[in-house]
């Protein structure tokens, strides 16, 4: 069964930066489209941005400008780096991976906490 393992949450003041990493593993079929989304006490999961295996992103307009997608296919693993967090960007943050054949999991997800 495929699994996807983050890493890189935690605490930081506003202002920081944090890294976010997710790799997919058993699996040897590749990987469509990879992203991370987010979700905040309350709120519903939110797309936080996504790139296709040929490299195409997509950010939500919240954190255009302060984070940045990128993926390592060789790897099956894919990075968000995060500058200037805000308190508002406070939440779990939720890795996606589209497997060809498999279909699409979820990871376990990183605790992302801004202190203002």
């Amino acid at each position: 069964q495929v699994q996807l393992v983050e890493s890189g949450g935690g605490l930081v003041q506003a202002g920081g930066s944090l890294r976010l990493s997710c790799a997919a593993s058993r699996t040897s079929f590749g990987i469509n489209d990879m992203g991370w989304y987010r979700q905040a006490p309350g709120k519903e999961r939110e797309l936080v941005a996504t790139i296709s295996s040929g490299g195409v992103i997509n950010y939500a307009d919240s954190v255009k400008g302060r984070f940045t997608i990128s993926r390592d296919n060789a790897k099956n693993t894919v990075y968000l780096q995060m500058n200037n967090l805000k308190p508002e960007d406070t939440a779990v943050y939720y890795c996606n991976a589209d497997v060809r054949v498999f279909g699409k999991y979820w990871g376990q997800g990183t605790q992302v906490t801004v202190s203002s």
